[in-house]
């Protein structure tokens, strides 16, 4: 788990650790990937992982949209009731330690999120979703597992559409998985208790 300074680093002085992975493609500098990459808009996501582009089919294509509904849907349903704060973004363009991500889904509180109109702020949610589908490669998914858990990530869904199939990670390092299909009840805690839904009602369609 971060340390409560390593938590508030701006990304140019994250940007200065050493590399810790190996490199997918030609180094790339982080000015240079904002001004080719950052708002490149077609069916690739584009993240900067120690200093090259890692390019990937987005993970929600329109086929899988009403699961980023039924979240959202339950997600306003507690904040109606005062239960929530803060939102469930998609593809937010976030910084895990030295690494730029485009989580599918992210959830960052109010405070994170007004602290983040600062181009210098760094701020690392404590609840990511990710949707996994056929055309993602297994290294890069537990690579980005890796990142997360290293940055003090708290729990991660990872949601795959083809098998109905939820798998929950939680603990130091996200290092405790559970696997949740049907009526098994999936829980964002301990980042955030009261997000819980059961496996048929993340894939419900009417």
């Amino acid at each position: 788990m971060m340390t409560e300074s390593a938590a508030r680093m701006a990304p140019s002085a994250v940007l200065a650790q050493p590399d810790k992975t190996v490199q997918e493609s030609k180094p790339i500098s982080w000015v240079a990937f904002q001004r080719k990459y950052l708002t490149r808009e077609d069916q690739y996501k584009y993240e900067w992982v120690d200093g090259a582009v890692v390019k990937t089919i987005r993970g929600m294509d329109k086929s899988q949209l009403y699961i980023q509904f039924n979240l959202q849907e339950f997600f306003h349903e507690l904040k109606n009731q005062k239960n929530t704060s803060g939102e469930l973004i998609a593809e937010p363009d976030l910084f895990f330690l030295t690494n730029h991500r485009r989580p599918d889904i992210a959830w960052l509180t109010e405070p994170q999120i007004y602290a983040l109109a600062d181009p210098t702020a760094y701020e690392v949610p404590r609840f990511v979703i990710e949707v996994v589908s056929t055309n993602d490669n297994i290294n890069k998914v537990k690579a980005k597992m890796i990142n997360y858990g290293d940055a003090g990530v708290e729990v991660v869904w990872q949601i795959f559409p083809v098998h109905r199939q939820v798998d929950v990670y939680t603990g130091p390092l996200l290092h405790h998985m559970t696997v949740c299909k049907g009526s098994d009840v999936c829980s964002a805690a301990p980042a955030l208790p009261d997000f819980q839904l059961t496996v048929d009602a993340i894939f419900y369609k009417p």
